[in-house]
């Protein structure tokens, strides 16, 4: 068989064979001659010797391994560099961003411009601040046509001024609170303390009021007044925020299964107590102050603040959003509450010189939850009256606004009155959240050392006569001089730093001296 296959194969002119001049060849084979031919010319390299085993000789020394020159190794190391640059470009981005808008913008050491007024037309402050309550579920009415805060609306159209209060992003609750009580948004280096300790000292209403009385949750009370000496406070537990519940049962079974009582609790927990747990500890202190004299001398002193903080509406809309029958009856039980902080106010002291303020902090959206900088989240509702504050001004039909686009900042409404409101035959004062600190004007107070919004004076109340307009004169003027003292602080401030940068230690140590003395303006600022 071997034989027969040698002698097939080695003849020329056989079927097989492509040496036969006279048979044509199949391209396949033409592939394979090819391939053949261009081995014999080019033989394979030898494979290269392993890595770590050197190549033995003739005298038995090791022969010196060649160094494996990738073609792709300068490649490599191009992408490795550019991964180097890429990861420290973006960390540069990032600590940039911390480093221009994480750092405080508390300016401290300016001094304090001293109320400019004859004679303050109030001599105490309410203020009724309800946590997480939106603007349109307040003043719009029901299913059935009636209005949820009818004590409140009635202020509106017989007592005093009404309005949106426009909150600045982060819309949580201690930035709220800063804004209304200290003037100013919220420092941004909180966040990382959570929002809830001071990264910074500052100055608010409570630190220029004679005496604060607060109650409310743990989170936003001490915040202002634990370390306070002139206050009087208190909070309930941390529990009660938890919990939002009044059933000791529901207590019981949170032992017995947290994500029970999670479930359990959305369904029927309302936090709506948590508001009258405030009322009921103020009341409690009024009528203390009927058997304790110096409980009611300090009463009965100028420069008072009252600040009841109402919880409920947060509480509520978080566990349940804020279109639930829980929600909205909270809205209820804070019109509810106010009434009777008039009403006892007014039977205790019964002088008329109380200013009351209600607000909100910021709102909620229809998701159960705030932060952002969405209309929902942004616009609170904001009522003014008593002693000092504008009556209503009733608008006819060319006075009011044709609802156009405008600036938040210019104080007007951005945003049509919806007709459901049916408000708009009353002048409508938005503000900005920072200008609410401006209130304190009614108690001659002198406004927080950081207060950076503007004096809202068309709310307050301008009779006619000489020494009523040199007042509120007096009163911008001062309101202005305390945003120019920020303003030139920080320009010498900036001002040292670049001496200090281009060396010149001698002049940054003169202006440092001359400002910590606080007669660096006329050196400084020759034209000021």
């Amino acid at each position: 068989m071997r034989q027969r296959v040698r002698l097939r194969n080695s003849d020329p002119c056989s079927s097989h064979s492509p040496a036969c001049p006279g048979r044509p060849v199949s391209p396949s084979v033409q592939r394979r001659l090819r391939a053949r031919r261009l081995r014999l010319q080019n033989p394979d390299p030898p494979p290269p010797p392993r890595l770590g085993r050197p190549l033995p000789t003739m005298a038995g020394r090791p022969r010196p391994q060649p160094q494996q020159h990738s073609p792709s190794a300068s490649t490599r190391r191009r992408e490795r560099w550019l991964v180097v640059l890429g990861v420290a470009l973006h960390a540069v981005y990032m600590l940039s961003i911390f480093d221009i808008y994480f750092k405080s913008p508390i300016v401290h050491g300016m001094a304090p411009v001293p109320p400019r007024l004859s004679a303050p037309p109030a001599k105490r402050l309410v203020l009724l601040v309800a946590d997480g309550l939106r603007a349109d579920k307040f003043y719009e009415p029901d299913g059935r046509g009636r209005y949820r805060a009818p004590f409140l609306r009635g202020v509106i159209q017989e007592k005093g001024r009404w309005g949106v209060s426009h909150a600045r992003p982060p819309t949580e609750s201690r930035p709220g609170h800063v804004s209304i009580i200290a003037g100013f948004y919220e420092d941004p280096s909180a966040v990382t303390k959570g929002w809830k300790a001071n990264p910074v000292e500052f100055d608010s209403v409570f630190n220029q009021s004679r005496h604060t009385i607060s109650f409310g949750s743990p989170d936003i009370v001490p915040i202002f007044c634990s370390s306070l000496p002139h206050s009087t406070w208190g909070t309930y537990p941390h529990e009660y925020e938890d919990f939002a519940t009044g059933p000791l049962i529901l207590q019981f079974i949170f032992f017995l299964g947290h994500v029970f009582f999670t479930l359990l609790e959305a369904l029927i927990a309302d936090a709506s107590f948590l508001d009258h747990w405030s009322f009921d500890q103020f009341q409690g202190l009024l009528n203390r102050s009927f058997d304790d004299v110096k409980l009611r001398q300090l009463l009965l002193q100028d420069k008072l603040v009252i600040f009841l903080h109402l919880l409920g509406c947060d509480t509520n809309g978080h566990a349940h959003r804020p279109y639930s029958d829980i929600y909205l009856n909270n809205v209820k039980v804070v019109d509810q509450i106010a009434e009777s902080v008039y009403n006892l106010m007014e039977s205790y002291f019964k002088d008329n010189q109380t200013a009351y303020v209600f607000t909100a902090d910021h709102g909620m959206s229809d998701k159960g939850s705030h932060g952002d900088g969405h209309p929902s989240n942004t616009d609170t509702p904001l009522v003014v009256w008593g002693a000092g504050v504008r009556s209503p001004k009733f608008l006819t039909y060319t006075e009011k606004p044709d609802d156009g686009f405008r600036f938040v900042d210019d104080h007007k409404h951005d945003t049509p009155t919806p007709q459901d409101w049916a408000l708009e035959g009353f002048e409508r004062v938005d503000v900005n959240q920072a200008d609410s600190s401006s209130n304190v004007y009614t108690c001659g107070f002198a406004m927080p050392d950081e207060f950076c919004g503007e004096l809202t004076y068309s709310l307050f109340e301008i009779k006619q006569g000489q020494t009523v307009a040199a007042d509120e004169v007096e009163a911008v003027l001062a309101n202005t001089k305390q945003i120019l003292n920020q303003f030139l602080r920080k320009s010498v401030l900036n001002q040292i730093e670049d001496l200090i940068s281009a060396k010149d230690y001698e002049t940054a140590l003169k202006h440092s001296e001359e400002l910590r003395d606080g007669s660096c303006w006329s050196s400084l600022f020759p034209n000021i």
